[in-house]
């Protein structure tokens, strides 16, 4: 522990900072409303205020999700959970630190703020630390969708029944979670920013097994009817009956169409090479490369929180607002996401995509957009003469930083293509295979999607349809 001297607080301040009307107290399905979050950042600031600490931000959040799990055919789980942080962080001389609390009372603000200034007094000086910004504005969004919100554990039951019969109608077996929820951030600081924001969130994940075979389907949004879970369960049954029979194909290089859920888990993987404090610390794939061809032409990403198919705040860690950012421009590389302390580093402008301070990665993109096209699945079927149909990756790892080349298997429904037709299925294959390669051999892009998997965030991504895909051994399944 540090060896801060021990502060005296005030044992009490005004009644009205901390105390909740009684029409506000959270009831379940309920957030607090956006003033109340308020009170409780204005409390800890006022708390903080009298304890010396040169600034202070305090982030709120809420949030209150439930869950239906089932495996063999049946319901085995049902959670929910509410929720609620404050993390308080201080500056004092130079210093700074974070500290968090799960109760909202004044003495449990009390024992967060002391224990950030404790915390605080413990660090060296950052002669890069700068001072909290000050007020700002936000563009609005909208995704918090009633639908979702009001969901109840009958209606999960109702979905998860429908799947299951589905599995049991064919001899097979169903296993998957529902989940469906509602958050909320909030942020405030002692220079007078405040910025909250409120999103539903729903999540439906189903694997169908038919030995020995087994597929699966997934899909995510703010808005639970923007998905049919029956239909999910149907296209992961069908895939599961049809993958039966795997048969055994030699390693190489293949031409795959990788539907939106492989595509979003591989290159998911490039979200932090875009972040200047990476290029600074020569961490990047993207070292030596902005500006230049890296990617195919018909290749545009951009980070975009205001994507009608995105989730997530419209203002970052330190507050400052989410800027659109194009990254790739036909190919090529173009700019680079900034916080606060990046972007005057390298004298940019922040772009507000900086994380919660302290930290040491700086910032990234976090609502990664990448340009689709026309193409549908079944035209880049019917466009092979022979390749792999791909469902989705899994275990992938990075192999070659710079290069980017990942490893990791095919799973859950992996088809032969041949004369533009989908035949038997393909027993699955480890992959070597460069992410930046892979983006310039993209010979078909299908309309981008929200896409969701298992290994990278939720990404708006297309189908691909890649050549020269690197499959380096079959696996044992």
């Amino acid at each position: 522990m540090s060896a801060a001297r021990k502060r005296v607080l005030p044992r009490k301040p005004p009644a009205r900072m901390l105390a909740l009307p009684k029409e506000a107290r959270h009831t379940r399905a309920e957030l607090f409303h956006e003033r109340e979050l308020r009170r409780i950042i204005d409390g800890a600031l006022l708390l903080a205020k009298s304890t010396g600490a040169d600034e202070t931000e305090v982030h709120v959040d809420e949030v209150d999700d439930s869950l239906t799990r089932f495996a063999n055919n049946a319901i085995h789980q049902n959670v929910a959970e509410h929720g609620l942080t404050v993390s308080v962080r201080t500056v004092v001389d130079g210093r700074t630190a974070r500290a968090t609390t799960n109760r909202i009372d004044e003495d449990s603000l009390r024992g967060a703020i002391d224990a950030s200034l404790s915390l605080a007094h413990s660090q060296p000086k950052d002669p890069h630390l700068l001072p909290v910004p000050g007020k700002q504005r936000y563009r609005k969004v909208d995704r918090f969708a009633r639908p979702t919100a009001a969901l109840t554990p009958d209606d999960r039951a109702r979905a998860v029944r429908r799947a299951c019969d589905i599995a049991i109608k064919r001899g097979q077996v169903a296993a998957g979670i529902f989940a469906s929820g509602q958050s909320q951030t909030a942020i405030g600081n002692s220079r007078g920013l405040f910025a909250a924001y409120r999103e539903t969130h729903a999540e439906f994940s189903v694997t169908m097994q038919e030995q020995p075979a087994a597929s699966w389907a997934k899909a995510n949004s703010a808005n639970v009817r923007d998905f049919d879970p029956q239909k999910l369960a149907e296209r992961a049954s069908e895939k599961a009956h049809r993958a039966t029979n795997a048969q055994e194909l030699p390693p190489g290089r293949y031409t795959v169409i990788l539907e939106p859920s492989a595509v979003l888990d591989i290159v998911g993987f490039l979200f932090y090479d875009f972040a200047a404090t990476a290029l600074a610390d020569k961490r990047s794939c993207l070292n030596d490369r902005i500006g230049k061809q890296v990617f195919g032409k018909n290749i545009t990403v951009v980070d975009d929180a205001y994507h009608p198919l995105q989730l997530g705040a419209p203002f970052d860690g330190e507050g400052m607002p989410r800027e659109r950012v194009l990254l790739v421009d036909g190919g090529v590389p173009k700019n680079l996401v900034y916080s606060r302390a990046s972007a005057k580093a390298a004298k940019k402008k922040p772009t507000g995509h900086g994380f919660a301070l302290p930290n040491e990665y700086g910032e990234a993109p976090m609502n990664l957009v990448f340009g689709g096209g026309k193409a549908s699945l079944e035209e880049m079927i019917a466009s092979t003469e022979r390749g792999l149909l791909v469902t989705r990756l899994w275990y992938i790892r990075e192999v070659d930083p710079y290069e980017k080349v990942m490893t990791g298997m095919t799973r859950d429904g992996l088809f032969l293509v041949e004369k533009g037709k989908v035949g038997a299925a393909v027993r699955n294959f480890r992959f070597n295979q460069s992410v930046l390669e892979m983006l310039r051999n993209v010979e078909l892009l299908g309309p981008a999607v929200r896409a969701t998997g298992e290994e990278a965030f939720e990404m708006v991504v297309p189908a691909m349809k890649v050549r020269d895909f690197h499959f380096s051994e079959v696996t044992k399944f």
